[in-house]
């Protein structure tokens, strides 16, 4: 049996489901997910570990006409993977018309699928009846055509019930190279915990706020170290930073409450993902306009 080893990438307009899907086929959270738009701020990649092969997803963020550093910065981070991968996987809910934005991502795509397949995938299948599902794809087919997009196979997938999960597996690892596994058994992405836990910080916060704060989110740990003298607790401090003073106070909440609910729903998943108890030190900071300084963008990590 031949043996298959190489990179995918996930691509479409913010919030197209591109990170659930990721976690479906690695089968356990690798990327925070959230109903806000642009979650996803760096390149994550989730192993998915098969005997004929062993194929690496890079989630993207949402690649959208910027309007800030930051937004460049990200869109920056979507070009440079595309160039790099196998195969693409071009994400287009089936809950949401394909719109101008979809077109600016598939006319971006149209000059790298000469040397790279394609596949058009509708994502969110669960959330609409099995018409509206046809006619998305035939719209993703239709916006293939006029883009010059020549799309290798389209794919209707939820990665909520599992509808056809493991047809998308089949199809990138059958356009994979020949070669042998890129990364050890058993390893699920290659993420610093670092990372990892200052994104289900993010994630976390986000859950709840006003639409505008999204974007103007950012968590950095400064620490994260063994408590002296115990072997089941870990100390992790961390800053989450925002853009205002007003913003500072949604995160907070009345007497810090907000904050509190933030800091227990991160510390469940960090100690799930560490396999430790956690302490979890979390602190509100401003950082004035840093999605346009250049200066902040590389001290939070951009």
């Amino acid at each position: 049996m031949q043996f298959r080893s190489g990179f995918a990438c996930f691509v479409g307009r913010p919030n197209a489901g591109k990170s659930t899907l990721t976690n479906a086929l690695v089968g356990t959270k690798v990327a925070i997910t959230s109903s806000r738009p642009q979650t996803t701020r760096h390149a994550i990649r989730g192993i998915v570990h098969r005997d004929d092969g062993q194929l690496v997803i890079v989630d993207t963020p949402g690649l959208h006409r910027p309007k800030t550093l930051l937004g460049q910065r990200l869109n920056d981070v979507v070009r440079d993977t595309l160039s790099e991968v196998d195969v693409i996987g071009f994400c287009v809910p089936a809950d949401a018309p394909v719109g101008t934005g979809d077109r600016y991502i598939a006319t971006e795509l149209a000059r790298l699928a000469r040397k790279t397949p394609v596949f058009g995938i509708i994502t969110k299948t669960d959330r609409t009846p099995a018409e509206q599902v046809a006619a998305q794809l035939m719209a993703l087919g239709a916006l293939g055509e006029s883009t010059g997009t020549a799309f290798a196979e389209l794919v209707p997938v939820s990665a909520v019930n599992g509808f056809q999960v493991g047809l998308i597996a089949d199809l990138l690892m059958a356009r994979l190279p020949e070669g042998p596994p890129l990364y050890p058994d058993g390893a699920l992405t290659d993420e610093p915990e670092l990372t990892l836990v200052a994104e289900l910080i993010r994630e976390a916060a986000l859950e709840g706020v006003r639409d505008e704060l999204p974007h103007s989110l950012a968590v950095v740990v400064d620490e994260m170290i063994p408590r002296e003298g115990r072997d089941d607790l870990v100390d992790i401090h961390a800053n989450v930073y925002v853009e205002r003073d007003s913003q500072k106070a949604i995160v907070i909440g009345r007497g810090g409450e907000r904050l509190r609910i933030v800091g227990t729903r991160a510390r469940h998943q960090i100690e799930r993902l560490l396999g430790s108890r956690v302490y979890l030190d979390l602190h509100v900071k401003v950082a004035k306009d840093w999605q346009r300084d250049p200066r902040q963008l590389r001290k939070l990590g951009f």
